[in-house]
């Protein structure tokens, strides 16, 4: 499945992900839906600053992210590709339910390669 189509599903089935991306290993951004215009690229170069960043305290790589912010949440999964797909919450996001869909959005995507 491509990446927006992914992601609009994502994001139809996921009421408390406001937005979301994902990002390819390079940095590159794949697809988005809910990213204002011009942040697209802010927002891909973050999450694989934070991916990389959280690994200092790993041996292997990070598969999993959970920031919680002031309004918010931000997750992130990497998966098997090192593609890794972000959300932005809003306010009270359940993890469990939010990391599921995510890794589910993320598989579909990588179904497409």
């Amino acid at each position: 499945m491509e990446a927006a189509r992914a992601l609009a599903d994502l994001v139809e089935i996921s009421p408390q992900i406001e937005a979301a991306a994902v990002v390819a290993a390079d940095g590159e951004m794949v697809g988005s839906v809910g990213v204002p215009e011009g942040r697209a690229t802010v927002l891909a170069r973050a999450v694989r600053e934070l991916v990389d960043g959280a690994a200092f305290r790993s041996e292997g790589r990070v598969t999993q992210l959970h920031a919680e912010l002031a309004g918010g949440d931000v997750f992130a999964v990497t998966g098997a590709g090192e593609r890794t797909i972000v959300a932005v919450t809003g306010e009270r996001a359940s993890p469990g339910l939010v990391f599921y869909d995510l890794k589910r959005c993320l598989a579909a995507v990588a179904d497409e390669t």
